[in-house]
Parts: C-alpha cells; sequence; structure tokens
C-alpha cells in the first residue's frame, strides 16, 4: 500500500486556527450542493450561545428513505423504520444534530413544523410527520448543557431553502471537530458540507457533518487536510500511521464523535435500493476518513430518492457516483471549518 503524504510546510497560525491544511491541493471534482436535487431544500440552526446547532434535510413531498449505520456508538432515531421490510415508504425530513442524545429532542421541532403544515403520514384522524434523525457528539465544545431541543429544530425548518446551504461551522458541523484519537487538545475543527453532480438527467447530492476521530484526506492524494497534529500542535502526523508507528492512543470514551449525512437523488428507487445507496456513502467516507467507524463513532448514513426525475434509478451508477460525491461533501466541510468560541485548545481563534 502506498504510503500517504503529509501534508508539510504549513505555518503554525493556519494549524492553529483549526482550519483544512492542504490550501496547495486542487479542490474536489464535484461542486454543486445536495438542494441540487429536485423536492430537496435545506436549513440550519446555530447555536450563538456556544458551538453547536442542527440542519434539516427536508423532503415536504416525501421522499423514499433507507439507512445505513456503521459506528458502534450511534445516536438515532426512526431508522428501523427505514428497514425495508417495515411499513412506512416515505419520510418528510431528515434531522442531523450536535447536542449528542440531547439533541434527538430537536426532531420533535421538525415534527411541529411539518404538522402545522399539514404534512405527514395518514393514520387515522392524524397526519403523522415521518422524521429520522442522527446526533453527534459535541458537548466537549463550550458548555455541555447547551443544546439543539425543538425549537432549534423548528428554527431551522423556518430557515430551510433550496437555495445552496452555508457549509463549515454551521448548523450541525458548529461544533464538530475531527482529529481526536490523540484528545481534543491535538484535534482540529470539522464542519458540515454538501456537494452534488448530475449525470445524464440524474442528479445526486450529499450533505454530512464531519465530526470523525479520524483524519480527513484527499482521497485523490493522501494528504491529510484536517486531522490530529504532532505534539507541538504544529503539524499533522498522520493518525493510522502513528498507530503502525506504534504510537498507541489513550483510551475514549464510546460516543465522543460521530459523521452523520443524508445522500439524496431524483432517481425513482425502493426502499431497499435507498438502503444500498445509503452503504455507498459510507464508501465515500471510508475514502475521506481515516480511521471511519471506530467504536468511538456513531458514523450514520441516510438516502433520499425524491423520484423527481422520473426515471429508474441505475443502481451501477449510482453506487459508483455516491462515495465520491459523499468524499467530496467531506472534503468541503474541513476546508470551510473556521474556529468558534469555546474551541478546545490548539483551536482557537487567531488574534
Amino acid at each position: 500500500m502506498k504510503r500517504r503524504e503529509i501534508a508539510a510546510g504549513i505555518g503554525a497560525a493556519t494549524l492553529l486556527a483549526g482550519t483544512a491544511m492542504a490550501q496547495d491541493a486542487s479542490p474536489p471534482p464535484m461542486i454543486g450542493a445536495i438542494t441540487e436535487v429536485p423536492g430537496i431544500r435545506v436549513g440550519h440552526f446555530t447555536e450563538t450561545r456556544r458551538p453547536t446547532g442542527c440542519t434539516v434535510i427536508l423532503a415536504e413531498e416525501g421522499a423514499v428513505a433507507g439507512a445505513d449505520v456503521r459506528g458502534a456508538a450511534p445516536g438515532t432515531r426512526e431508522t428501523d423504520l427505514l428497514d425495508p421490510s417495515n411499513l412506512v415508504e416515505k419520510v418528510h425530513a431528515v434531522l442531523l444534530s450536535g447536542g449528542s442524545a440531547f439533541g434527538l429532542d430537536a426532531a420533535t421541532g421538525v415534527m411541529r413544523w411539518l404538522e402545522e403544515k399539514g404534512i405527514g403520514f395518514a393514520a387515522g384522524p392524524a397526519r403523522v410527520p415521518i422524521v429520522p434523525a442522527a446526533v453527534l457528539f459535541d458537548l466537549a465544545v463550550g458548555d455541555h448543557r447547551i443544546r439543539p431541543d425543538a425549537a432549534a429544530g423548528f428554527a431551522a425548518c423556518e430557515a430551510a431553502s433550496a437555495d445552496a446551504p452555508a457549509e463549515g461551522s454551521v448548523g450541525a458541523g458548529t461544533g464538530a471537530t475531527v482529529g481526536k484519537l490523540y484528545g481534543m487538545a491535538r484535534a482540529m475543527k470539522g464542519g458540515i458540507g454538501t456537494a452534488s453532480v448530475r449525470v445524464g438527467a440524474i442528479t445526486v447530492g450529499a450533505i454530512v457533518a464531519v465530526n470523525a476521530v479520524g483524519d480527513v484526506i484527499d482521497p485523490r492524494t493522501g494528504k491529510v487536510l484536517a486531522g490530529a497534529r504532532d505534539a507541538e500542535g504544529r503539524r499533522p502526523f498522520g493518525t493510522t500511521e502513528a498507530v503502525l508507528r506504534g504510537e498507541l492512543p489513550p483510551p475514549m470514551q464510546a460516543g465522543m464523535a460521530t459523521t452523520i449525512g443524508v445522500v439524496a437523488t431524483d432517481a425513482v428507487l425502493t426502499k431497499a435500493q435507498c438502503r444500498r445507496l445509503a452503504g455507498a456513502g459510507h464508501d465515500g467516507l471510508a475514502r475521506s476518513i481515516d480511521p471511519i467507524h471506530t467504536m468511538s463513532d456513531g458514523d450514520t448514513i441516510f438516502a433520499l430518492a425524491t423520484g423527481k426525475s422520473g426515471l429508474p434509478g441505475n443502481m451501477m451508477a449510482l453506487g459508483a457516483i455516491v462515495p465520491h460525491v459523499m468524499a467530496a461533501a467531506v472534503q468541503r466541510a474541513v476546508r470551510a471549518a473556521k474556529a468558534v468560541g469555546g474551541s478546545p485548545p490548539g483551536m482557537s481563534e487567531l488574534d
């Protein structure tokens, strides 16, 4: 296996800012946003009292959905409902949130917003909005008692738009960090990123909140874009290479990280096909985050198919496209991330 190159020669100030380091690397090939997929809108809520927030991906007309949970410490809601053998075919939104398990409360606000619009699954006298959700751990950044709640989820819906959403330190990516295997003091900022591509008559998009134990790498060059830094905090040193050299990390508490996201397409898909598409999204994580799916991550990917193109999805083609789009979204997340107040040592704002 070819050893990854490590980005070098970057000034300490850039590292301390917690931003992506391979500034000379060419940009990811995927451009656009998940909102390029017809039928998808995105809204952020960013908490001002500490670095945290939530992001809602709305599919108000309903979208066939699937999910794939790979991390060992997930925090999720309504993922069992998405099993292909279960009743409900479509969801109306997906929520990505900070705040660890507390952040699942924000999905209640999304449900309330959809209910007020008369959107939901017909169940007797009521319409029940279907809102799967996943959370990431950002409680180590700032006051852990402040986390997204139902009001935050409602506010994210109010802010939703078909325009390209903001990236970096916003919404569910506000308190995200990466490269935590050797402790938060040597970590860097993560964030939220999005990308899309149109192939023929089909559009594929992704959005992801990157809060990984591992390093974010450019899969084309192997360079570390953001991740664990050396003991002096001056440069990245490559987490996996350090472990292979015998530099074993200290024990980590489970659930201290997690990367969560959504892939979407306007192709017509079944629930089973959406589940496979979510799995392909994890392939994109594996290409751009190293290590991935650790015992301290709860990595979860949802897949949405709006069917707006009216065309059946070619699963071989979609399976090839989705990992590239997801990997591009991961890279964009850390490239757009900014240091924020309350960040861990080594990630403070520049004077």
